[in-house]
């Protein structure tokens, strides 16, 4: 009788079980609420868990009730103000049971609160990055410090007992007993055949002297082959195989995200706040989704300057709009790092559209020509309602590439959607 032990870690009076099937039921109300509790929050806290509030009417059991008609005379005791007949007004306010928490007190009525449960960090996060992936991603090269995977080998005659192979090694084994004791055996069966003529002839004319010499002969040798097919063995250690693996390199998913933001004048806070969140998902989504992944932060007014990541979010210089100097420096650092031979190349813009107007067709012509060649993925998003001449240049890019997208948000509660457009999974729904 076998024993099984469940040594998940789960907390007191909880089932990890129920729990798997509950969020897999209720999915498409997680993913709302998800939706709804990322474009109320700040950057500082997007990773944390969220308290999901469901409807009850969306998670009430179906159960049976007796339909309409019939003939039923029910005795109501203390009612002393409803006859035969009367209507009963449903309760108003917070008194019905809409379990929201809105209305006025009432002295009547019940009902049932929605339900509330809540997302760990794990949880949150794994509603929110599913169905999503990097377009376009290929594998290239081998990584400098490649990745090695174990794979079969066939068998060897050493290894480590666990990796003994049972039926191979039994097999070896009858194999070799079947050819050491082939012959004997051959041997064997004809002197036994000899003998059993002996004994049915009887001792005939030779005389009985003869006859008994030659049958202990028989017996001798008879005896002699029976021993020397008992001392092969059953199983010897040239039998046993055991699995053989070898390590072998693999191609590795390498892939690099350029995220460029414009920290001119022209974005004030508001702009800064949404290009910023959208990057928050966007490093968040690479460094879950992919081990092999590297991020280029390149900020720019005037100039563009490569930081690091508390610079990207943080610094506050600021300055007028040439967006080409971000789009050169980008180029640059991607050809002189990051051969496209090698790694997936991945861009992408926050702006609010405002650029020097002698420069936007400039920025047209070096991501033609210079960076949508070298990259599997370019995205552009606009943080600002008008659409200035960058947003025209950069619509032509996008009626002639496919792998050239750009979207407008206007507001922290498009974001969400506009991220999973963005890096939707090929194949997924919508």
């Amino acid at each position: 009788m076998s024993l099984i032990i469940d040594r998940r870690l789960a907390g007191k009076n909880k089932s990890i079980g129920n729990r798997e099937r509950f969020l897999r039921r209720h999915k498409q109300q997680i993913r709302e609420a998800v939706r709804k509790a990322v474009s109320g929050r700040g950057i500082r806290d997007i990773e944390r868990g969220e308290d999901i509030t469901l409807p009850k009417r969306d998670v009430s059991e179906p159960v049976f009730r007796h339909g309409h008609g019939g003939s039923r005379e029910m005795v109501h005791p203390g009612n002393r103000e409803y006859v035969t007949g009367d209507q009963i007004e449903r309760p108003k306010g917070g008194g019905g049971g809409s379990g929201g928490g809105s209305g006025q007190a009432s002295d009547s009525g019940e009902g049932e609160d929605d339900f509330v449960f809540h997302l760990n960090k794990e949880e949150f996060m794994q509603v929110f990055f599913e169905d999503l992936a990097l377009p376009n991603l290929v594998k290239t090269a081998l990584a400098e410090v490649p990745e090695w995977k174990s794979q079969r080998a066939g068998f060897s005659s050493d290894g480590t007992p666990n990796n003994l192979h049972v039926v191979r090694s039994m097999r070896g084994a009858l194999g070799r007993r079947i050819a050491l004791g082939g012959e004997p055996r051959r041997e064997l069966r004809e002197l036994e055949a000899q003998r059993m003529s002996l004994m049915l002839e009887g001792p005939g004319s030779a005389g009985a002297a003869l006859h008994a010499h030659a049958l202990r002969d028989l017996e001798s040798r008879i005896e002699a082959l029976r021993a020397r097919i008992g001392r092969i063995p059953y199983l010897d250690p040239i039998d046993l195989r055991y699995r053989s693996r070898v390590r072998v390199p693999v191609p590795t998913t390498r892939a690099v995200m350029f995220c460029l933001m414009d920290v001119s004048g022209s974005m004030d806070e508001q702009r800064k706040d949404l290009a910023k969140r959208f990057f928050i998902l966007l490093y968040l989504f690479l460094t879950r989704h992919y081990e092999k992944i590297e991020l280029v932060f390149i900020r720019h007014h005037t100039q563009a300057q490569e930081v690091d990541e508390h610079g990207f979010f943080h610094a506050t210089e600021t300055g007028g709009t040439v967006v080409s100097s971000a789009l050169v420096l980008a180029d640059e650092i991607a050809r002189s790092r990051y051969p496209s031979s090698e790694w997936n190349l991945y861009i992408a813009q926050a702006s609010d559209g405002d650029n020097w107007h002698h420069d936007s067709s400039r920025c047209r012509q070096l991501v033609e020509e210079k960076l949508l060649p070298l990259v599997r993925y370019y995205a552009y998003l606009q943080v600002a309602e008008a659409e200035q001449n960058l947003w025209d240049e950069y619509t032509q890019i996008a009626a002639a590439h496919k792998h050239f997208a750009m979207r407008k948000v206007l507001s922290p509660g498009e974001i969400y959607p506009v991220f999973r457009e963005l890096f939707k999974k090929e194949g997924s729904p919508t």
